[in-house]
């Protein structure tokens, strides 16, 4: 007898869960529809390679920086409050980038430097933030729904990449940048309301312990479990040096020679490609050698940016970003899996902060290496010799941790991978 769409994925039946996707779906739809407004905006005003590159550093300093008490705030505080507290810093930061708009200033250099020290407001709310969501995540769900739910959360966090991205493309064309912000405002605005209808969750009331040493028992579980150690340093090193989103205004203007829109449906397209994927794992999900898999897939993943790298027609281009955000899609869930089941409930903030630390600011981090190495090399040799790089990463990884080569979706998987 076949099974029914919900008897497939029965972590939708949970009305907490269901709220949870609404809200991680319209605050990632308007920091990414943010983030590519702001990067089409840094462009426009400064004409610049590196100047793209510092947006990420600026946010990436204080995300990795702060992420290390972080944490520690997190384990210590109801996590729904946490995530409220963080869209509201959020809706703050929004309506400043509006004033920045609108402001008439005298000297470019200045709003840019505006726009930067919002940026870096952006970050110190992700160090908190990330650990929040990821928090909460485990307070709603029942550990034996995990994968299925991970595969969902992390579609409604492509979805939100996805849709972002297109609207801004869209949005700088028909409204202008400074209209585009504040309809970024009115979003966030609803999914604070949303939220709130998210119940408190139980709190576990932690003996307090020095911060330093609470914060270095984080990093050592990370590093003593070789399983969600070598998943996280694979997937740093990847987006670090495997990226190439930063340099997409370069591409529109110099190489591709593409409208505001191509622009837009570029940014959109690995998100594109990682909710198709997605969709297929919530039907087909993960089941066997997702160890393998993963390699395959970050390999497959520095491939098609190797090729977006030296082409120079459209579609082609648009067909390799597809194809990396395919085979992101893949590590994301597997990972976000692994992450899941080797954290004990009491230390998630913590590991989560961590996580934040290795995997989710090396998007930035990977941001200020494009330009960078932009700057040095010229954009094709950047994005082509980091995805090169990433390759080696992967033939590195492979050949070292066989924890991770082997690895099982197991309850044990903590037991298991854990160094003695």
């Amino acid at each position: 007898m076949k099974q029914s769409f919900f008897e497939k994925n029965p972590s939708l039946l949970l009305r907490e869960f269901q709220i949870f996707l609404a809200s991680r779906f319209g605050v990632v739809f308007s920091l990414n529809m943010q983030t590519t407004i702001i990067f089409y905006w840094i462009y426009e005003l400064t004409k610049d390679k590196l100047t793209l590159g510092l947006i990420g550093l600026a946010e990436v300093i204080p995300a990795v920086g702060i992420s290390f008490f972080s944490g520690y705030i997190v384990d210590h505080t109801e996590k729904r409050k946490m995530v409220l507290a963080c869209i509201l810093g959020y809706i703050l930061v929004s309506v400043l980038l509006v004033g920045v708009a609108y402001f008439p200033f005298a000297d470019r250099s200045l709003q840019v430097v505006c726009i930067f020290v919002l940026v870096f407001l952006g970050g110190v709310l992700r160090a908190f933030y990330s650990p929040s969501i990821f928090s909460l995540f485990g307070k709603i769900m029942p550990k034996s729904l995990y994968p299925n739910a991970t595969s969902w959360s992390s579609m409604s966090w492509q979805l939100g990449a996805v849709i972002g991205p297109l609207t801004a493309g869209f949005s700088i064309a028909l409204l202008g940048i400074e209209n585009a912000l504040i309809f970024i405002v009115a979003v966030q605005v609803v999914m604070l309301l949303v939220t709130t209808s998210i119940k408190p969750q139980a709190h576990e009331v932690l003996v307090k312990e020095p911060v330093l040493r609470s914060v270095r028992e984080g990093l050592q579980f990370v590093f003593k479990t070789p399983v969600l150690f070598s998943a996280l340093c694979l997937d740093l090193f990847s987006v670090l040096f495997g990226g190439a989103i930063a340099l997409l205004p370069v591409y529109q203007k110099e190489i591709l020679f593409i409208s505001d829109m191509g622009y837009g449906i570029l940014r959109a397209a690995p998100g594109i490609g990682a909710l198709l994927t997605l969709g297929l794992l919530a039907f087909l999900p993960l089941k066997t050698k997702p160890g393998i898999k993963l390699f395959w897939c970050v390999g497959g993943f520095a491939v098609s940016i190797i090729i977006f790298g030296i082409s120079k027609n459209f579609y082609l281009s648009l067909a390799m970003l597809v194809l990396s955000g395919m085979f992101d899609a893949v590590s994301v869930v597997i990972r976000s899996i692994i992450l899941q089941l080797t954290t004990p409930d009491h230390m998630r903030g913590r590991v989560a902060a961590v996580n934040t630390m290795f995997v989710s600011s090396s998007n930035e981090l990977g941001d200020f290496e494009s330009g960078l190495m932009a700057h040095w090399l010229g954009t094709v040799r950047a994005v082509v010799v980091g995805g090169c790089i990433t390759l080696g990463v992967v033939l590195f990884t492979f050949a070292k941790v066989p924890q991770l080569r082997n690895f099982k979706f197991e309850d044990d998987t903590d037991k298991k991978n854990r160094e003695p």
